[in-house]
C-alpha cells in the first residue's frame, strides 16, 4: 500500500465480536465497521456495536474511538454532551459496511468475470485514521474467522513463499463503491484491468491470467505494453504460455521474445513444439541472439546423466549413526554432494536418503535404514536438463539422485549445476 504510510495493520476478522468499552464500561461487541465507500482507500467512519441490552444498534463515529487495545475497542466521549443514546438507531440503512456488504462478496474483473471471494479485509492504521487497505481472497484466511489466526497466517506464508506473492488485492485496484449501498450489486469491481494494469507486477498479472478463460486472457494480455507483456509471458505457466503464443501469432510472439534475455527466451520456447519455436526464431533478425537461444535450447535437451556426478557420500543401510559420524570427514572430503547421505544396498540400489541434520539428531546406535527417508524424489536416466531444472524448482533439493527402473543409483545431479546450465546466457 504505497500510497499510505502504514503505522500498523490487522484484519477485520480479528476484531469482529470483540468487546467495546465506553468510558471504561463494556457496552457490547463490535459487529461491523462503516466506511466512506467512494474513497480510494475507504476510511472507517463509524463502528457498529451490537449492544449488550436493547434492540438498537450503536453507530458510533470513529472519532470517538480511542483505539484497539488489549484485544478490545475503547471509545470515549470527546464531546462533554455526548451520550450513547444519541448513537442508538434501528437498522443500518445508508451505511457502507465492511462485514455486511463486502465480506464474502465476489471480486470480478472489468468484464464481470468472477475471480475471487473476499474472505477477509486488511485494515491499516495511517496517520489520518483507520482505512480498508486490502481485500483478502486467500481461502486459508477463512481459518482466521473461526479463531485460528495462527494457522491462517502460517498457511498464507507458505503460499507466499511458493507463489512469490502476498495474495492480497490492494483497494486502489477496486473501483469506488456507490454511496448508495442500497443499490450495491453484491460484488467488488476491479478497475486494474482497465486503467491500472501497468502498475501491477508481472507475477500478479500472470496469476490473474491463469484464472481467466482463453478469450478473457487474450483480451487482458493485449492491453499490456510490449515490455510488460514480455515479462508477464515469462511468469505464466507453460500451458498458458503456449496458449497465449498460439493466440497472438508468430510475429507478436517474436517481438515479445526479443524483449527477453536469451535464457528467458529459451525457457519460454522450450515449452513449444520444435517447429513452432523455429518459426518464431526465424522472425528474429539478430542472428547472434537466435544462435544463443538455440544453443540454450539444445543444452536443455541434453540427457541429465551428462551432468551427474559419482563422488557423493554413500553408506550401507546397516551402518550406524556413530560409524557415519566417525567416517564422515574422510568420506566427504572429496565429495561434491555432502548435504545428503545416500543409503545404498550392496548391489548398488538406492534404499533411501538421510540428510546430515537427521544424522546429527539421531542416537549413535541407530542404523541409517532406521532414520532414512525411503520415498526419494529421483531423476530418471532419460530425463533432460530442462526436466531436471523443473524438478529442482519444485522441490528445492540441493541434489537429486538419478535412478533407473530397477532402483540402481547411477549418479547424483547438483541443483546448482542443473539450474545454472538450464538458465545461463551463453
Amino acid at each position: 500500500m504505497a500510497d499510505q504510510k502504514i503505522e500498523n495493520s490487522f484484519f477485520l476478522s480479528q476484531i469482529l465480536g470483540k468487546k467495546v468499552f465506553w468510558n471504561g464500561k463494556a457496552i457490547g461487541r463490535l459487529d461491523d465497521l462503516a466506511v466512506n465507500a467512494a474513497a480510494m482507500f475507504p476510511p472507517v467512519t463509524h463502528i457498529v456495536v451490537e449492544p449488550s441490552f436493547g434492540n438498537k444498534n450503536l453507530v458510533i463515529p470513529i472519532e470517538y474511538a480511542a483505539g484497539f487495545t488489549g484485544g478490545h475497542f475503547h471509545a470515549a466521549a470527546t464531546d462533554p454532551g455526548a451520550t450513547l443514546e444519541q448513537f442508538a438507531r434501528y437498522g443500518r440503512g445508508g451505511l457502507a459496511l465492511l462485514r455486511g456488504h463486502i465480506l464474502n462478496t465476489m471480486i470480478v474483473d472489468m468484464r464481470d468475470h468472477e475471480i475471487e471471494v473476499v474472505y477477509d479485509i486488511r485494515l491499516i492504521q495511517t496517520p489520518d485514521g483507520l482505512v480498508a487497505g486490502d481485500a483478502d481472497p486467500r481461502r486459508a484466511s477463512l481459518l482466521r474467522r473461526i479463531g485460528l489466526a495462527f494457522l491462517a497466517d502460517w498457511l498464507n506464508n507458505l503460499a507466499f513463499i511458493a507463489n512469490r506473492r502476498g495474495g492480497l488485492i490492494s483497494w486502489k485496484y477496486v473501483q469506488p463503491l456507490s454511496p448508495d449501498m442500497g443499490n450495491f450489486p453484491g460484488r467488488l469491481q476491479l478497475s486494474v484491468l482497465k486503467s491500472n494494469l501497468a502498475g501491477i507486477h508481472p507475477v500478479d498479472i500472470a496469476d490473474i491470467l491463469e484464472e481467466l478463460n482463453p478469450d478473457q486472457r487474450l483480451n487482458v494480455f493485449n492491453q499490456l505494453d510490449e515490455q510488460k507483456a514480455s515479462d508477464t509471458l515469462e511468469e505464466v505457466k507453460p500451458l498458458v504460455q503456449r496458449a497465449i503464443i498460439g493466440a497472438v501469432g508468430d510475429t507478436k510472439a517474436a517481438a515479445l521474445i526479443e524483449d527477453m534475455t536469451p535464457a528467458q527466451a529459451a525457457d519460454v520456447l522450450s515449452g513449444l513444439r520444435e517447429t513452432d519455436a523455429g518459426d518464431i526464431l526465424a522472425l528474429i533478425e539478430a542472428k547472434d541472439r537466435t544462435d544463443k537461444i538455440e544453443s540454450l535450447l539444445r543444452a536443455r535437451e541434453k540427457n541429465i546423466l551428462d551432468y551427474a556426478i559419482s563422488n557423493y557420500v554413500q553408506f550401507l543401510p546397516e551402518t550406524t549413526v556413530a560409524e557415519v559420524l566417525a567416517r564422515y570427514r574422510d568420506v566427504a572430503r572429496d565429495a561434491d554432494a555432502i548435504w545428503y547421505v545416500y543409503v545404498v544396498s550392496p548391489d548398488g540400489k538406492l534404499a533411501g536418503v538421510a540428510d546430515y541434520h537427521a544424522i546429527l539428531r539421531a542416537a549413535p546406535p541407530q542404523r541409517l535404514d532406521e532414520i532414512m527417508t525411503g520415498r526419494v524424489k529421483c531423476l530418471k536416466p532419460g530425463a533432460t536438463l530442462a526436466q531436471a531444472a523443473e524438478k529442482f524448482d519444485k522441490y528445492l533439493f540441493r541434489a537429486m539422485p538419478v535412478v533407473d527402473d530397477s532402483g540402481l543409483l547411477l549418479g547424483v545431479v547438483l541443483q546448482k549445476d542443473a539450474l545454472r546450465l538450464a538458465h545461463r546466457c551463453v
